[in-house]
């Protein structure tokens, strides 16, 4: 089964209510179209009561079952600006800015997102990346235990689904940060029913080089053996080796021989890059050349799910991040 269908399926059984923060966007009515006619979630999409309502029904959506909110009109409106406003009156914040800021659709998703209405966003369509995770950064904010929000790719290509991290968020990680991400994603994996098996990823394995980087991710996965038991419970063990060459961490043949007492033996389903530079252009290069799927960038370590699209998503991709936003609502 393709991992679409495979998270749409799960989704449908949890029953979420997720935003489409862009309902002047054509690809996001169809989306929840698709959405609702499926079950995959209950859908609440944003912007202009009338003009979101006239664009369902002419793409033959069933309008009856989709709540439409309008940000000017909602009736919770005066509680989200004065509820946003205590979010953020020690950085300046001031209750005219609070209501001028909240007229953008995704701050005002992401507060309901914050006050209970609804489980999850989704946006991105016409919102550049920032624009997304700076609201999700003033108010949702880190789940417990972290102090890093990172981004996650799923990399599909027919049976098989590895995860790639961080290629869109930390530009820089230091190994406390890489540490985040990786028990970040660890949690990822573990709600969509693969087995964590993480690799650290270097251009060395295991002390083949002595640089600054190399050091950090060696460091850095001596934390992850530290505290991902202790502090998040995982039902069974968490395999984790690092500093690892990619085909020493994929490859059992060249684990064998580069690093032959790896807990991983060349199998990891997680890999962690030293840095933003190398995880994107790794996700690109396994999308373009190796015929993956990328699903993502998809957000982790925030209290609450919030996620991005590329604003050259397609109707698809849109769906895909609604149910991996149910999913994580869990």
């Amino acid at each position: 089964m393709r991992f679409l269908e495979r998270v749409i399926r799960q989704a449908s059984a949890l029953n979420k209510t997720i935003i489409l923060g862009e309902g002047s966007d054509r690809r996001v009515l169809e989306a929840a179209k698709v959405l609702t006619t499926r079950k995959v979630a209950r859908i609440i999409v944003l912007g202009n009561r009338d003009q979101v309502a006239g664009g369902l029904k002419e793409i033959g959506a069933p309008v009856d079952e989709i709540q439409i909110v309008d940000p000017k009109t909602f009736e919770k409106r005066e509680t989200y600006i004065q509820q946003f406003y205590e979010i953020r009156k020690s950085r300046g914040m001031t209750p005219e800015a609070a209501e001028r800021i909240l007229q953008d659709t995704i701050y005002f998703g992401t507060m309901m997102v914050k006050c209970g209405d609804a489980d999850g966003l989704v946006g991105g369509a016409i919102h550049a990346s920032a624009d997304m995770i700076r609201p999700a950064l003033q108010i949702i904010r880190p789940a417990e235990g972290f102090k890093t929000i990172s981004s996650v790719f799923f990399m599909c290509r027919g049976e098989e689904t590895y995860l790639f991290s961080d290629c869109g968020l930390v530009e820089h990680p230091t190994a406390a940060q890489l540490c985040d991400i990786a028990i970040a994603t660890a949690i990822t994996a573990n709600q969509f029913g693969i087995d964590p098996k993480i690799a650290m990823l270097s251009y060395s394995t295991k002390g083949s080089a002595t640089s600054e980087s190399a050091t950090k991710v060696a460091q850095a996965t001596e934390r992850v053996r530290d505290k991902i038991g202790a502090l998040f419970g995982f039902g069974g063990p968490v395999v984790v080796d690092g500093e690892l060459q990619f085909d020493a961490a994929f490859v059992p043949e060249v684990a064998a021989i580069k690093c032959p007492g790896s807990p991983l033996k060349g199998r990891a389903s997680l890999f962690i890059f030293p840095g933003l530079e190398a995880g994107n252009i790794c996700y690109k290069v396994t999308q373009r050349l190796g015929g993956f799927e990328a699903y993502g960038p998809i957000l982790q370590g925030l209290a609450r799910p919030i996620n991005d699209l590329s604003r050259g998503c397609v109707v698809d991709d849109i769906v895909g991040a609604a149910a991996i936003t149910a999913i994580q609502a869990q």
